[in-house]
């Protein structure tokens, strides 16, 4: 049986649906035509969020002036807990507006406010700018966030992909700050580059999230960081995770990073931090934005919806 024989139905289909309708990969794309094709394809594919009694669109100061952010929430009512989400997009792609559906979707489920950003992206912003942007928007939350009406006493912290990495280091950097995270939400987190997992030699080809894509992030993004500063970008290796916050982690089985998923879960136990780890069999990566095609997409929502529940009724 061959690696694409484990594709559920529907993400065969989708698969095959995207192939006849020839998009270019993204990587063969200059940056702004990537980001526009990008947005266009979560626009197409993702399930549309509820309408919500709260939206906001403010800015939070940060290390390079403000840093645009946008809020949704259930009721309007004061004293809701929170949580700081961070899209993905390989550090070059995405915004607040591919996360929007989902994120309006989780403040429903969860009955929480949901704030997402716009960070700074690559080339234009190398990282560590998306790192700095992040952490400055959480500890604004933990410090400011009363000034919105939020309970900053329950507060957690999320992101997919590259915005799974920004979750895991600032969860990490609020540990060392004495900032009390309730959760660190992660699907599947890029958490190293340094090696090839046997999910990336299997699920990089004949996928959207193939080698070459990543390859392109990657020489987008990253910028040389000093010796104690390399697991800003890579959080499977920083040189502690004990005392982190509790971790949720959601994966695809078909995705280059499930490897990696389940390598910082084991690194999490490791060092005596309670982790939930809940992989989706036959969907791909990006599969949280494909809740038209890919009905593990509302699954997926709803599980994280309630282990917030969870993490905030402690």
């Amino acid at each position: 049986m061959s690696a694409t024989d484990r594709f559920s139905p529907l993400t065969r289909a989708l698969l095959d649906n995207i192939l006849r309708a020839g998009f270019p990969p993204l990587h063969t794309l200059p940056v702004a035509a990537a980001r526009q094709a990008y947005a266009a394809g979560v626009g197409a594919m993702a399930e549309p969020g509820p309408a919500l009694a709260r939206t906001e669109r403010f800015s939070i100061p940060g290390p390079a002036g403000a840093i645009p952010a946008a809020l949704w929430a259930p009721r309007t009512e004061p004293g809701l807990p929170v949580l700081l989400y961070l899209h993905g997009g390989g550090f070059v792609i995405g915004g607040i507006d591919t996360c929007e559906a989902m994120c309006r979707r989780l403040a429903e489920q969860a009955d929480v406010a949901v704030v997402a950003i716009d960070y700074r992206l690559s080339p234009e912003y190398r990282f560590p700018a998306a790192l700095d942007d992040s952490w400055a928007a959480l500890r604004w939350l933990a410090d400011q966030g009363y000034t919105l009406g939020l309970d900053t006493r329950r507060l957690a912290v999320g992101g997919d992909s590259a915005g799974g990495c920004l979750a895991a280091s600032c969860a990490l950097l609020a540990r060392d700050a004495g900032i009390p995270l309730r959760l660190q939400a992660l699907f599947y987190p890029s958490v190293q580059m340094r090696q090839a997992t046997d999910s990336f030699k299997t699920w990089s080809r004949d996928t959207p999230l193939s080698a070459e894509l990543m390859a392109w992030f990657q020489a987008q993004s990253v910028a040389p960081l000093p010796p104690d500063q390399a697991w800003h970008r890579e959080p499977l290796h920083a040189p502690s995770h004990v005392g982190v916050a509790p971790a949720w982690i959601g994966l695809a089985e078909c995705d280059p990073l499930a490897d990696e998923g389940r390598l910082y879960g084991e690194r999490l136990r490791a060092s005596g931090v309670p982790v939930q780890v809940r992989e989706w069999p036959g969907v791909l990566h990006d599969f949280i934005n494909m809740g038209r095609f890919i009905p593990e997409a509302g699954q997926a929502h709803a599980e994280l919806a309630a282990a917030l529940r969870q993490a905030f009724a402690v």
